[in-house]
């Protein structure tokens, strides 16, 4: 695998493209917009990607995602919408409440009018056997983060999850259907529908090499591409897994490619992979596979 740094935005969490926009959150629901055409153009020198907007989660949500993991989807929330709903992870935003919400994943509507964007809060997607050893590691040994990343297989219509479990040094990944935006029923404290995936749900489970601290991912043609770790002690780097061969196809740590920079954003554009450190340093990937 190679990576060339092509362009520059600013730190934050994952995020993800669409059209020519290019997304990018923080983990307390604030968004920057790029225009992604400046990728298509680069002549080599490091572009710096203009600012075409910037808004916010409301602030009076009952939760607020840490967007650890950001992916639009395949379904509208009403015809003649310009934009998919948009999925993003709790993950650890929680994690000093009472409800953790581990497992769960926060589903919106993005709105355009000329510059101005606007997002609502539409549906949550909740795992519901986070407290079973399924999903949690069983015994004395406590999982550092079982707050689980979601990925979204756009053309099978799929939700998958992942956890890291300590106790055996393994990631664990859960395939669902992803549910419809109708599903679910009204959650009083949030006030938008919630859905509940149980066992019973579970299309496929299958574990992997362990991950070291996940952060940014997606899926690209039913692959998944994981971003983790932190710096030059928990080292940055990509993972590809295949949940039809239910396997680690790669695994390259991104400091013996001279990148120390703490993981986090990953998405496909036009067929070619960028990834972006938390410094906003933003890289194509090639993989040679």
């Amino acid at each position: 695998m190679k990576l060339k740094q092509v362009a520059q935005m600013r730190s934050g969490q994952d995020g993800a493209f669409f059209g020519d926009f290019m997304f990018r959150f923080d983990a307390r629901g604030k968004c920057t917009v790029y225009d992604a055409r400046v990728l298509d153009t680069a002549d080599g020198a490091i572009a710096e990607l203009p600012v075409i907007a910037r808004f916010s989660m409301n602030a009076g949500d009952a939760v607020i995602p840490h967007c650890n993991a950001v992916a639009f989807g395949c379904e509208y929330a009403a015809e003649g919408d310009e934009f998919p709903l948009l999925y993003a992870n709790v993950y650890n935003n929680c994690a000093k409440e009472e409800n953790r919400r581990e497992g769960t994943c926060c589903v919106y509507r993005l709105q355009r009018s000329g510059t101005e964007f606007s997002i609502t809060l539409v549906q949550i997607i909740r795992v519901g056997f986070v407290h079973t050893p399924l999903w949690k590691s069983d015994g004395d040994i406590q999982d550092v983060r079982p707050y689980g990343n979601f990925v979204i297989d756009r053309e099978k219509r799929l939700l998958h999850a992942f956890t890291m479990r300590d106790a055996e040094r393994v990631t664990r990944y859960f395939t669902f259907l992803l549910p419809r935006l109708l599903e679910g029923e009204v959650d009083p404290e949030t006030g938008v529908r919630t859905v509940v995936l149980t066992e019973a749900d579970l299309l496929d489970s299958f574990d992997t090499e362990y991950h070291r601290f996940i952060q940014g991912a997606c899926c690209e043609g039913g692959r998944i591409y994981s971003s983790e770790g932190f710096n030059e002690k928990v080292h940055p780097s990509l993972r590809v897994i295949s949940p039809a061969e239910k396997k680690q196809l790669l695994h390259v740590d991104l400091t013996t490619l001279g990148e120390v920079g703490e993981a986090e954003w990953i998405d496909f554009r036009g067929g070619r992979c960028y990834y972006s450190d938390g410094d906003g340093k933003v890289f194509l990937v090639d993989f040679e596979m």
